[in-house]
């Protein structure tokens, strides 16, 4: 008893500073595909909501594309991370992102008392992107190639109006990574890139990539490994080295440019870990990887060595 009033005293300074304040929640699919993690999710944001923190959840569904595809006969294609996306990844992708995935979650909030509202940067032209152009990209093998993502959109602008309504009801807006453009297509855009530019446009004060990996890891087979503070020399080391690969380098990524940004502090946390939200929030060791700015990477230094 006497631990726990101990944290509740130690949490205070951290919900007197982030009441009235906007965190955008980004959950990958490894995530909301276990109805436990995916629950425990929920009472973790119901939490947070109910503290006065104004939350976007912002989710994925990658894994849930993937099997989809494969009961339908479409094998995935992915590049650094990133899906390739034909005719038939779109309508998977359609159907996985705005439906499954998505409405499993509003039901998840819905049990934890959240008033949660579902939506897609279609909506009421929340994202609107432009079709990315054929590009030379770096594989985790180092080889660069030519690659045409099909129907991935790269946003061109954000209009949070609709967030801004959703948020000053007291709802909790769920967006879905789909954009579309005034032509009336739509586009599969990576859910970290729509969770980087909401937390941009909204000066969030943070941005929370919750994945099913302990973090930023100095060697991806390693668990123990873990970086707890980083900016982007840092990060960018580990991705030469080969340290950072695969679906984690479209977050680290996203993570950096929403720094670069002005979003306060951003996060990669292992979204499976018991109350790891929380634990990010409301205490100074954290679960995760905290990325910075070399200014306040540098701050942050200087606290610790004065402290």
């Amino acid at each position: 008893m006497i631990e726990g009033i101990a944290g509740l005293k130690g949490a205070l300074g951290y919900v007197r500073a982030y009441r009235g304040r906007t965190f955008v929640v980004k959950a990958g699919g490894e995530v909301l595909g276990d109805h436990r993690t995916r629950d425990a999710l929920a009472a973790q944001v119901g939490l947070l909501h109910s503290l006065g923190i104004r939350c976007v959840l912002v989710h994925g569904g990658g894994p849930q594309a993937t099997a989809l595809g494969r009961r339908l006969g479409v094998e995935p294609v992915l590049v650094a991370g990133r899906r390739v996306t034909d005719d038939a990844q779109l309508e998977i992708a359609k159907m996985t992102f705005a439906g499954t995935v998505k409405v499993d979650l509003l039901a998840a909030l819905r049990h934890s008392h959240v008033p949660a509202v579902g939506l897609t940067g279609v909506d009421a032209d929340l994202l609107t992107a432009a079709r990315r152009p054929p590009r030379e990209v770096a594989g985790d093998d180092g080889v660069t190639r030519l690659v045409d993502f099909g129907h991935v959109g790269d946003i061109e602008s954000v209009d949070v109006s609709v967030l801004l309504a959703l948020l000053g009801a007291g709802f909790v807006p769920v967006v879905s990574s789909l954009a579309g453009d005034a032509d009336g297509n739509v586009y599969n855009v990576n859910a970290d890139t729509v969770a980087e530019k909401l937390a941009v446009a909204l000066k969030a004060a943070k941005l929370l990539v919750l994945t099913g990996a302990p973090g930023v890891l100095r060697d991806a087979s390693d668990p123990t490994t873990g970086v707890s503070f980083a900016d982007a020399a840092d990060l960018e080391s580990l991705v030469r080295s080969g340290a950072i690969s695969g679906g984690m380098r479209p977050k680290v990524e996203a993570c950096v440019r929403a720094a670069e940004g002005g979003v306060e502090r951003t996060h990669v946390l292992d979204g499976r870990t018991p109350d790891a939200l929380l634990l990010e929030v409301f205490t100074g060791a954290g679960c995760g990887t905290m990325i910075v700015p070399r200014k306040e990477k540098e701050a942050y230094a200087d606290a610790e060595l004065a402290g």
